[in-house]
């Protein structure tokens, strides 16, 4: 395994959506260790802190929540996204998935710079497809997706000047999509895997076709892990819990491909909410998975008492 250079970057974002508790999402992961966890598999890691939203003079929306934080959020984690992009591999230690609004276009932009295509693996129970126009909730959080693929309605956040092509996506573990999201799913080329689809075929089958097509484009590969991609009976911390998720060896092995690949190049972890969790339960899987994804090993895993 080659060491990397980590840079973990807090973003507490907790604009995204009516229910609080993300806020405290980047000190959960630091409790749980995840700093020295990749430090004792030999990665170069460092925590640059938490990100600051920007200040911005937008008005407060009379249906979306929180609309100038989100943002002010958003070109706050663009820049840091590409900053951290240009020195190592970013872990970005959310919030709540509205984050991915800043974070993906930093990299796509990082991508540009670096002459290269950016692929986006969407590990999540929703699809975050809606745009302002078609969201009911105002949730901003349910929005990334489609704000990062350059879609139209998004007249207040700053224009996408390197949208990701909806061909260099794919979606793995969704159970819980919108109708209007399902429809305009519908009219692009993403590659998507509900979980109906992981129960007859497996999880491996989609993974490994998308990794071929990164391979192919040697394109770079940010991945997104969204808490409720999980099982709530294994990762109850998250305010959005959709039964029917990954299991925990499911998921495991989605990280281990993703190491073997050798694509990584980024990774979002969002939606924890500590408040909604068991005695850090969630946060100390959420460290797990991240140590399969950069190297550890089936036989090295530690006992872990609840």
């Amino acid at each position: 395994m080659t060491p990397q250079d980590i840079i973990l970057v807090g973003a507490p974002v907790d604009s995204g959506k009516d229910r609080k508790g993300c806020i405290m999402g980047p000190d959960a992961y630091r409790t749980a260790q995840l700093a020295e966890t990749l430090a004792d598999l030999g990665h170069r890691t460092v925590d640059i802190g938490n990100i600051a939203p920007d200040e911005n003079d937008i008005p407060d929306h009379n249906h979306l929540i929180a609309l100038p934080q989100t943002v002010g959020w958003t070109t706050a984690l663009n820049r840091a996204a590409q900053d951290a992009a240009d020195r190592g591999m970013p872990i970005f230690m959310g919030g709540d998935h509205a984050l991915a609004l800043g974070t993906v276009t930093g990299l796509a932009a990082h991508a540009a710079r670096e002459n290269r295509p950016l692929f986006v693996l969407w590990l999540d129970a929703h699809s975050d497809f809606h745009t302002p126009l078609s969201t009911q909730s105002g949730n901003l959080h349910g929005t990334p997706v489609a704000y990062f693929t350059g879609q139209y309605g998004f007249d207040d956040f700053p224009a996408v000047p390197n949208p990701v092509p909806t061909e260099n996506i794919c979606m793995i573990g969704l159970r819980s999509v919108d109708p209007a999201e399902h429809a305009a799913l519908a009219n692009t080329d993403m590659s998507l895997a509900d979980m109906r689809a992981i129960d007859e075929g497996g999880i491996r089958a989609p993974l490994t076709e998308f990794l071929k097509k990164v391979v192919a484009a040697n394109g770079l590969l940010h991945v997104s892990l969204d808490v409720d991609f999980l099982d709530p009976d294994i990762a109850p911390g998250v305010g959005t819990t959709v039964p029917g998720g990954a299991t925990l060896r499911e998921a495991h092995l989605v990280m281990e491909l993703l190491h073997d690949s050798g694509r990584v190049t980024s990774l979002d972890l969002v939606e924890l909410n500590p408040f909604l969790d068991d005695r850090g339960r969630t946060a100390s899987l959420m460290v797990d998975l991240t140590a399969s994804l950069m190297g550890r090993r089936v036989f090295d895993r530690p006992t872990r008492s609840f």
